[in-house]
């Protein structure tokens, strides 16, 4: 049973990051979410079997059925990850592995705010690291679902406010310091969202983390030779990575941190 609910999660996990490639390329395209799915080379629509989260892509040979151009391998990997993450909130969530506690409800809340956000922020890892774009559509509904649920599960509001002030604050600073030169508006909002999710001092942690890995990235793509100190870095990429890691590992990550200055 265990096993049953583990695979059933992990493929809710694939349906939604199906919907997250087809959201992520709607909106940066500026099309309506209504409609059928669209090769992005040939525009032809494209029928069910050809969206079947993972299968499609193995079948097709990674290629399109109506003009045999190659298919993004972005489409698999979103697929997994997606699904992957959807299985790690589900396994450190109190209802499993059989409901194993009181209060399903809120158990339940704390598990669809995590798959919100993991949707969420899988997103944006996408359309940042594709083309630099961070869509207001996405995280400010986002803050504002999640910020109520937060509220319902009662986290201290106090601590809430604080670390989006803290989240969104650090980033506008930036913004207007550099005239817009250093980070966009969006990073802004990001910021908020992780604040509003996190609260903190979690927000700090993934702050730290993002700023880690974005700079192991820049300094690896320099030292290769595919980017200069003047070249574009997808932030939101980071900020999302480092908020999920933070979802799940931010405690621990913190009082290794605490334990190791003090």
């Amino acid at each position: 049973m265990t096993y049953f609910f583990l695979i059933t999660v992990w493929f809710l996990g694939l349906a939604i990051g199906s919907f997250v490639n087809s959201l992520a390329w709607r909106l940066y395209e500026k099309k309506t979410l209504k409609g059928r799915s669209v090769c992005p080379n040939c525009g032809h629509n494209l029928a069910w079997y050809d969206n079947i989260p993972l299968l499609s892509f193995v079948l097709l040979k990674a290629k399109c059925r109506y003009c045999s151009q190659q298919i993004s391998w972005q489409y698999p990997l979103v697929e997994f990850i997606t699904a992957s993450l959807f299985t790690l909130a589900f396994y450190y969530n109190p209802l499993f592995p059989y409901f194993a506690t009181n209060d399903v409800l809120e158990a339940g809340l704390t598990l669809i705010r995590n798959w919100l956000l993991i949707a969420i922020l899988t997103t944006i890892f996408v359309m940042d690291l594709r083309w630099y774009v961070i869509v207001d559509k996405v995280s400010l509904p986002a803050s504002v679902i999640i910020l109520a649920i937060n509220l319902y599960l009662g986290l201290p509001w106090q601590n809430l406010a604080l670390a989006g002030i803290i989240g969104g604050g650090f980033f506008l600073l930036q913004f207007v310091v550099s005239r817009g030169k250093w980070i966009g508006g969006g990073d802004i909002r990001l910021g908020l969202l992780m604040g509003l999710t996190l609260g903190w001092p979690q927000v700090a942690v993934a702050l730290f983390l993002a700023y880690i890995l974005g700079s192991i990235y820049g300094v690896l793509f320099i030292i290769l030779g595919k980017k200069d100190l003047q070249a574009k870095v997808p932030f939101g990429t980071f900020l999302s990575l480092g908020t999920l890691i933070t979802l799940f590992w931010g405690q621990q990550i913190l009082n290794w941190y605490l334990g190791w200055v003090l």
